[in-house]
């Protein structure tokens, strides 16, 4: 006696019968147009510009010639930026007992560490009004020669 197919499984197999026929059919179409693709025309070449194109590149007419010498291998250099003469901030935190605290800036409101040690000052209290340098220091910008700001107009 033979296996019973279901309904879907004979659609199944139609389909797939199918799909094998419209291939065959195209690759019969493929050998009687006699267009065969061969490397030659496979192959793409890449010009000078990134553009891809069919010709190689020996005969392109337009190609540039370069001097070795000519060509230039450094880095540019980097102009130092100037940080203007005097900055004016506000104490903005200060730890006495710690010898440390943070001073905000007036004109660009971000906030600069200094210590009492790079200071010549001992009588700052949060809140005064300071002139100040910067110095590039290992966690980012740090206030350097603190005056108060009454002290700094004389």
């Amino acid at each position: 006696m033979a296996k019973s197919v279901t309904y879907n499984k004979r659609e199944n197999e139609k389909k797939k019968q199918a799909r094998r026929a419209e291939k065959q059919k195209k690759k019969e179409d493929r050998k009687l147009s006699g267009k065969v693709n061969s490397f030659d025309d496979m192959i793409a070449y890449v010009d000078e510009n990134g553009v891809i194109t069919s010709t190689p590149p020996e005969l392109n007419p337009n190609k540039e010639e370069i001097k070795q010498e000519e060509i230039l291998i450094s880095t540019p250099k980097k102009e130092e930026i100037e940080a203007p003469a005097v900055l004016r901030g506000r104490i903005d935190y200060f730890n006495e007992s710690k010898g440390y605290g943070f001073i905000k800036d007036l004109d660009s409101a971000e906030k600069y560490f200094f210590h009492v040690s790079n200071n010549t000052l001992t009588n700052i209290s949060e809140s005064d009004i300071v002139t100040f340098d910067l110095e590039r220091g290992l966690r980012g910008m740090n206030a350097i020669n603190i005056r108060l700001e009454d002290e700094s107009e004389n």
